[in-house]
This record gives C-alpha cells, sequence and structure tokens, in this order.
C-alpha cells in the first residue's frame, strides 16, 4: 500500500487528502535528520515545512522506495534536491500558497514600524502612559521603495497603492507593462531608488547578486530617516551595517522577519529600541497553512497515483515516452535559459525561442517550460517548470515559439533571444554527439563551450592585450582557469569570452576586470 509520511505540523486537511484518496499515513513531527533517516524507507513520499530536514543520509537511507518529497511553503532549503535528484526522487513545492500572507505581513511591519507600536504596546502594559514619547509618521503620500517586484512585491504595492503610498520599483524583470498595470514608478537601477524612498521593503530571493544588496554603501545612498522592511530572506541586508546607520540615525527604523542566522536567539540588533522583529512568521497564517497543507497532499497523491507531476523543482513535466529522447535537451534547455537569465542586465519584455533541425521534431512544450524556469530563477526563487509561464505571464513577458526541421549549420539547434530595454540578447546551443550541450553562438559571435560550474562571461571591446589582462588578474588571484573560449567575428568590434574556473572569483578581481576600459560586460555564471 502507498504510504506517505507527514513529518513536520501540518493543517489535518492534509491527512485527510491523502486518506480520502486512499493512501496511509504516519503523522511524526520533530524527528531529528538521524530519527528521520532510521524509517525513510518506509516510505513513498514525505510531506515536509522547514521544520524536517530532508537531508543526503535521510536520502540515501530512503532507498529505493521513496518517490516523492513534497514541501508544504516555497522554500526547499531543508531539502537536498541535488541528492533527491540524483537518486530519483522527485522534490515538489507550492510556490504560491503564502504570497498574500507574506505580502500582508510586509505591511503589517511597515505599519509596526511607522507608529512605533510593539514599543509603546510594552509601554503601556508596563502601566506608563507616555503619549508624547511615541510620535509616528503617516504612510499617506510617503514613498514606498519595492526592491524585487515579483508575486509578492506586486501584492504589497497594490497595498500600498490602496494606502495612496506612491509606489517606485526596481526589478529587473519588471516590464514597463507591467509597472504600468500595476500602478508603480519602474526604476532601472537600484541607485535610483535608494534616495526617494521613505519606505523600503525588499522581495528578492536569496542569490549571490542579491546577498548583502543592502550594505553599507546603499544605506549611505538613502535619505536620512528612511525605514527598511525584509519579509524575503535573511542575508539581504548586511545587519552589522543596519546597525551602525540606526546607531547614527541615518535609518529611523528597521522591521525583520528574517535574519542571517535562524533560528536566531541573538542577533546584533536585537532590543535595539528602533528595530521591530518577529520570528520568520511571513507565511504564519492560519489560511496560509490550509492552502499550503492542501496544496502539497493533492499534488503528491496524484504523482504517487496517477504519476502526474506539478510543481516539481528537479524535474520537468513529461510524459515517460518523450523522456529519453528530451533529456541531453533539457539540459541544454536550462543552461541556455540560465545563461541569459543571469547575464540579461533590463527589464525583459518578450522570450523567443527557436528550434531548428531534429529537436524540431520533438515535443517541445517541455523545453520552453524548462527554458522559462531556469531563466526566471535568477531573480525569484522558488520558480519551477509549472510556474513558470504564470510568473512570465504576471509580469507582461511575452513568449513565443518558432520551430523549422532545416538547420543551416548543426543537425540540431536551439536559439534563445530576450528582448530587453537595452536590446535584444541571444544565445545558441546544440547537441555534440547527440547528447553533450554546447554553446555556440552569443550575440551572434560564434564560440564554442560547455558551460558547467564558475563561469566568468567577459563582453568586450576586440583590442589587443584583453585576454592576457584577465589571465593575469585571474592568475595572481590564484583563481585556476579550467577552460578558456573565446569568439569574435572579424571586422567587428565585439569580443566574447567565456572563463571557466574551478571556485568563484573574488569581489575584488572582478571589480578590477569590470574597470578594464575594453569590458563592456562581466558577469560571473553558476550552472
Amino acid at each position: 500500500m502507498t504510504k506517505v509520511l507527514i513529518a513536520d505540523k501540518m493543517d489535518k486537511l492534509a491527512a485527510e487528502i491523502f486518506q480520502n484518496n486512499g493512501i496511509e499515513i504516519d503523522i511524526k513531527p520533530g524527528l531529528t535528520p538521524e530519527e528521520l533517516g532510521a524509517i525513510a524507507g518506509q516510505y513513498d513520499g514525505i510531506a515536509a515545512r522547514s521544520s524536517a530536514k530532508v537531508t543526503a543520509a535521510v536520502i540515501a537511507a530512503s532507498q529505493p522506495r521513496l518517490k516523492v518529497i513534497g514541501r508544504a511553503g516555497i522554500g526547499v532549503d531543508t531539502i537536498d534536491v541535488p541528492a533527491a535528484t540524483e537518486a530519483g526522487i522527485v522534490v515538489m513545492n507550492t510556490p504560491f500558497g503564502n504570497s498574500i500572507t507574506t505580502a500582508e505581513h510586509a505591511i503589517a511591519m511597515m505599519f509596526a514600524l511607522a507608529r512605533q507600536i510593539p514599543e509603546a504596546n510594552a509601554s503601556t502594559h508596563a502601566g506608563k502612559w507616555e503619549k508624547s514619547k511615541f510620535m509616528g509618521v503617516e504612510l499617506y503620500s510617503k514613498t514606498l521603495g519595492i526592491v524585487g517586484c515579483g508575486n509578492i512585491g506586486a501584492i504589497v504595492a497594490s497595498r500600498a497603492i490602496g494606502l495612496q503610498m506612491k509606489v517606485v520599483a526596481f526589478d529587473p524583470f519588471l516590464t514597463a507593462e507591467r509597472a504600468a498595470e500595476l500602478g508603480v514608478e519602474k526604476v532601472e537601477t537600484l541607485d535610483e531608488l535608494l534616495p526617494r524612498a521613505d519606505f523600503i521593503t525588499i522581495h528578492t530571493p536569496m542569490t549571490d547578486s542579491t546577498r548583502g544588496i543592502i550594505n553599507a554603501a546603499a544605506i549611505a545612498k538613502m535619505k536620512k530617516g528612511v525605514r527598511l522592511i525584509n519579509c524575503a530572506r535573511g542575508g539581504l541586508i548586511v545587519e552589522k551595517d543596519l546597525k551602525d546607520a540606526l546607531d547614527s540615525g541615518h535609518v529611523a527604523g528597521a522591521a525583520l522577519d528574517v535574519f542571517e542566522t535562524e533560528p536566531a536567539t541573538e542577533n546584533v540588533l536585537f532590543n535595539h529600541p528602533n528595530v521591530v522583529c518577529t520570528p520568520h512568521l511571513g507565511a504564519s497564517t492560519s489560511e496560509a497553512q490550509v492552502n499550503v497543507a492542501i496544496q502539497v497532499a493533492e499534488q503528491m497523491s496524484d504523482f504517487l497515483l496517477n504519476g502526474a507531476v506539478s510543481n516539481a523543482v528537479n524535474m520537468p513535466s513529461i510524459s515517460a515516452e518523450d523522456a529519453p529522447r528530451l533529456k541531453p535537451y533539457m539540459k541544454l534547455a536550462e543552461q541556455l535559459g540560465g545563461f541569459i537569465g543571469q547575464v540579461a542586465e533590463q527589464g525583459m519584455t518578450k522570450v523567443t525561442i527557436e528550434y531548428q533541425g531534429d529537436v524540431a521534431k520533438l515535443n517541445t512544450k517541455p523545453l520552453n517550460a524548462m527554458i522559462l524556469a531556469a531563466l526566471l530563477r535568477a531573480s525569484q526563487d522558488g520558480v519551477n517548470m509549472v510556474s513558470a509561464p504564470m510568473i512570465a505571464k504576471s509580469r507582461g513577458i511575452t513568449v513565443s515559439e518558432t520551430k523549422t526541421e532545416e538547420c543551416s549549420e548543426f543537425h540540431t539547434a536551439v536559439i534563445v533571444t530576450v528582448a530587453t530595454a537595452e536590446g535584444d540578447r541571444s544565445i545558441t546551443g546544440t547537441l555534440f554527439a547527440g547528447r553533450e550541450p554546447r554553446i555556440v553562438s552569443i550575440e551572434g559571435v560564434p564560440v564554442e563551450a560547455a558551460l558547467g560550474g564558475h563561469v566568468l562571461y567577459v563582453r568586450n571591446d576586440d583590442t589587443p592585450g584583453i585576454i592576457g589582462q584577465i589571465g593575469t588578474m585571474l592568475g595572481d588571484a590564484k583563481v585556476n582557469i579550467a577552460d578558456f573560449r573565446l569568439g569574435r567575428v572579424a571586422g567587428k568590434s565585439t569580443a566574447v569570452a567565456l572563463v571557466a574556473v574551478d571556485s568563484e572569483v573574488p569581489d575584488a578581481v572582478f571589480s578590477k576586470i569590470a574597470g578594464l576600459s575594453q569590458v563592456r560586460q562581466v558577469k560571473r555564471l553558476k550552472f
């Protein structure tokens, strides 16, 4: 009999859905990874939230029976997804179940911060009547800066507009059309937003490019008296830099639901009079808990009983018949989408995918979804093949596909082109030996390279000396070059380089390379 372990506290409706589908359940919240590993092999599925840690050891112990892990929520950081993928286990999440709840918490934190509600509450409970001590500020007519205007950020924007605030948004993937639909002003850079906002709320995922996005340098560009809200991810704000700004009075207050280290029992910001803290409550409402519990139980049941895959973060939604033929193309599609998503710097308005040769004869819908998911994943957590089209639509990004069974240079080719505010960006890939993904063109410049691990992408003026300078800078920093691929078009001024390195290029070296006069763009990419 099919059996599922509910390994976290979850709304009772989840258990009812499993049982109504004829699936046997055990409910055992609070297990340690060792305890979970000792029994994981007894189940076909594990339903979890943020407490249960499904580690590589748990996954290894679960074999060969475990088939699916369902996360009731967005983040899958408590699940070893690579280990699950290697073991052939589907990992699912519920990316939209708590968006409204998190957005509302951000608004609540903003109100609490503006009117000093926690401090006033504590004072009044203590029998004091310090009415003159707590002088707040209105939200009406103030400017709210939103960093990250995806699903949650858009909901925050709508609520803020209802409060008659002016909303300015920074999101590289927010199109002008979507901004107009939301009623927000889109700015092209974070530096444009910082000095204008009275309140700043963060709703961006944690990536290499967003880690520490609010640091001392960013805070210095903000107007004096700004108030910050973070209900997204710990680590987006450098906490020591924030404390210094609070102590100096440059930042009037901060409201934080997330912290660099969690559970946060000690923190440099605790007990600061101008800081409001909550213990990661963004998704903690009864409605959100019901929604994610229902969704994860329905998705897991559908998979275990019917083989349907929904909201999977580690596998495409494809049939058993198509899987063997599409497998190498899926890897190529992920690399192409990931590349263009990390390289494009301005808001995307359109994605065009062209299939040429052998691939045009296949079912390309899963490939479209994989390209789009990898592309959007560069700027938003929780994106998978199922949710990517909906997210693209919500951001005003149109997606089009063309097919031709003719291919002039290769037996098969996939071309991804994105229209951005700064112009079109494109990349072309193919399969070598019918199975090995290769990049063969970037921005129309021929370059042959395999992508993997850490890659430095450089677009530069085609002048002598640039290759040597980059190689010397990396060598001086003890960064080992695994592969160095170059591309140029004779008679044209642009050249590109793809430099595979054994470790991430340090910030100081990256800044030196970016500062070279011949360099037009440089990006650190991960695959």
